[in-house]
């Protein structure tokens, strides 16, 4: 391998340019230039500003003497031509720079939106898991009510033996006849 051939696992050598970009004007700079210029291009504001200028153009190189006309009709207005053409040649790469980092920060949000929506997925089927686990453990343990009622029948149990156990002694006490 030569010296100039590049490597990829090492980092590329700063080239110099030949012509600085300014300092104030980094890509992200410029980024946001063409979104606040895109912005404003989609505004009311600018449509009726673009309208005003065009009809006094049009009415100054219209009804104005032709000695004082810039842009005369005889040649079909074609400073104006070439000025709203220029303005549109602008305009439309601007407005999809704006465009596309528009669409880089939808694609963030959406990657953001998808992780959070797998989160609470998981969530989700974890207490869903732990709901089950604890409608599971649940049946097994017993409720105030069948407490309740298992109380109830050795209760009654217990009195049943105790009246038998009673009327036993009763009997004994009648059978024996030193009572």
């Amino acid at each position: 391998m030569s010296d100039r051939t590049p490597r990829v696992d090492q980092p590329r050598e700063l080239r110099r340019r030949l012509i600085r970009r300014p300092s104030s004007m980094s890509s992200e700079a410029f980024g946001v230039l063409s979104e606040k210029f895109a912005r404003f291009m989609g505004t009311p504001r600018f449509l009726i500003w673009m309208t005003i200028f065009v009809a006094v153009w049009l009415a100054w190189n219209t009804f104005v003497p032709e000695g004082a006309q810039f842009d005369p009709r005889a040649l079909n207005y074609t400073l104006l031509t070439l000025i709203l053409s220029l303005q549109a040649s602008y305009a439309a790469p601007l407005i999809l720079l704006a465009q596309n980092r528009q669409d880089d920060r939808d694609r963030v949000a959406l990657e953001q939106d998808r992780v959070q929506a797998e989160r609470a997925l998981a969530d989700t089927e974890y207490l869903t898991r732990e709901v089950a686990a604890l409608r599971i453990a649940l049946r097994d343990a017993a409720t105030r009510d069948f407490v309740r009622s298992e109380l109830r029948s050795l209760l009654e149990e217990m009195e049943e033996k105790g009246l038998e156990v009673r009327l036993r002694e009763q009997q004994e006490t009648l059978d024996d006849p030193k009572g």
